[in-house]
């Protein structure tokens, strides 16, 4: 039996080749009678460059219907899909390279040799094969490989395609970034099952997401694209007729925006939880009662539980992923006998085994879908002339969900503002981590162990940007 989950997107096409899969605001189409000669075509090319099945390929890329024929050539080829964040700046893409050692680096998928001959075949793979690895932060600030196999993707697709309940005619708004589990897999795997549609943005615009939501009847998005949406006086009933379901994720989805848009479109936004190493671990119901503040219940293939002494979500299934990339004792770390996976949130199991994210034993902060670890941000910032120590956290952010700050404690050595603190890390770390404030201080709370209390920094500046 071939596991490879490329084989079951094929089965699915659609008989009529002339059906979208892809339709970009910008650009021709790219039709499911097209889509399997042309990932043969672009799996040729990844040949020609001396990808092999197992060969790993990494893909810091632009969001369009090339790097989606590029991942699924991949998988097509049997090879591991690194996909790396396009805010990535080259330090931190080179520590990605040096780690993985991928046989090619790809940022322009049309350059790739144009001459060579296809690839017809699909790759014969065991479900416990890598199909990708995605790098996530560690608590340390160093980043680790998730190793997702064909089976992890496969098992997540074909359940969220079955509770979601994916219908013919099922057209997907699809305006998230594909460089992570939310938009690369969860959006696109279903779009395929279905041979369904995706009207395709290359990012989220609100008024350009207002023009495309009377096509569309699925969109998933994070929250801070739905408090966005708010924004705009246009989001109405009648423009979401045509709509039957909007899905929120990457972030906790906060109660003012669930109430107001219910209030303003008359849908209740489905929300749901998942990790880079699981994929989709839950989800509030189709049917039935979606409760604010909650993700759902565990997915029908998932279990759950909440270690007594931690309070720390544990979960076991076959969507878990295999372990970290060259990281045994990171991977021992994260497991528990039987396969139960170690989450690293905290959580609450309801009486009728609905879950309730309490927050994250570590100092994650997840500001506008994206993950950003606080360790990594503080090296830098202990680097910098001046800086005695430094401490990054989150604080609610009405937009955002999170928005990341740094307090810094200066040694008198050197002038620090926090203009030039922002300005300094610009170019050394991704936007997205870099602090939205910078607050200097003249010593950081500490504990009775001489630990630095960010609870205490969190209280301190909560109201910051409400």
């Amino acid at each position: 039996m071939n596991a490879n989950i490329y084989k079951l997107f094929r089965e699915r096409f659609p008989e009529d080749g002339k059906t979208p899969f892809l339709i970009p605001t910008e650009g021709a189409p790219l039709l499911y009678g097209d889509l399997d000669r042309r990932t043969a075509r672009m799996a040729g090319r990844l040949c020609a460059h001396g990808v092999e099945k197992g060969g790993r390929v990494a893909a810091q890329v632009e969001k369009s219907p090339e790097a989606v024929l590029l991942y699924l050539a991949c998988l097509r080829l049997g090879a591991v899909y690194l996909p790396l964040n396009t805010a990535y700046t080259a330090d931190e893409v080179a520590y990605f390279l040096q780690d993985a050692e991928p046989r090619v680096f790809i940022r322009h998928p049309q350059e790739l040799n144009q001459d060579a001959p296809p690839f017809e075949d699909i790759a014969v793979m065991k479900e416990d094969n890598l199909a990708a690895i995605l790098y996530t932060s560690g608590t340390t600030g160093r980043s680790k490989g998730a190793m997702i196999s064909h089976g992890n993707l496969s098992s997540n697709a074909l359940t969220l395609h079955r509770i979601w309940g994916w219908r013919e005619g099922d057209m997907l708004l699809h305006a998230l970034p594909i460089h992570h589990v939310h938009g690369l897999f969860t959006a696109l795997h279903c779009a395929l099952l279905n041979g369904s549609s995706a009207l395709f943005a290359t990012k989220f615009d609100a008024a350009e997401v207002i023009a495309l939501l009377p096509q569309a009847t699925v969109m998933m998005g994070a929250p801070t694209y739905y408090a966005r949406l708010l924004e705009r006086p246009e989001l109405t009933p009648g423009l979401c007729a045509n709509m039957r379901l909007f899905i929120s994720g990457s972030a906790p989805l906060r109660l003012e925006t669930f109430a107001a848009f219910k209030t303003r479109t008359g849908h209740e936004i489905l929300e749901r939880y998942g990790m880079t190493e699981a994929g989709m671990i839950a989800s509030n119901p189709l049917e039935g009662g979606r409760v604010a503040g909650t993700v759902g219940y565990p997915l029908p293939d998932v279990k759950a539980r909440v270690d007594a002494e931690t309070g720390v979500l544990e979960i076991a299934g076959p969507n878990v992923f295999k372990g970290y990339w060259r990281a045994p004792e990171k991977t021992d770390q994260a497991f528990r006998p039987g396969g139960w996976f170690i989450t690293g949130d905290l959580a609450e199991i309801s009486g009728d085994g609905r879950i309730a994210i309490s927050g994250r034993a570590t100092d994650m902060i997840i500001s506008g879908g994206l993950n950003i670890y606080p360790k990594e941000v503080e090296d830098r910032l202990d680097l910098l002339s001046g800086v005695k120590e430094s401490a990054v956290f989150g604080v609610a952010h009405p937009d955002l969900g999170e928005a990341a700050c740094a307090a810094i404690a200066p040694d008198g050595t050197a002038e620090i503002t926090e203009e030039a603190v922002r300005s300094a890390l610009d170019g050394k770390l991704a936007r997205f981590k870099i602090p939205k404030r910078v607050f200097l201080v003249d010593d950081m709370p500490r504990n009775a162990m001489g630990k630095t209390q960010k609870t205490k920094l969190r209280e301190r500046y909560g109201g910051t940007f409400l």
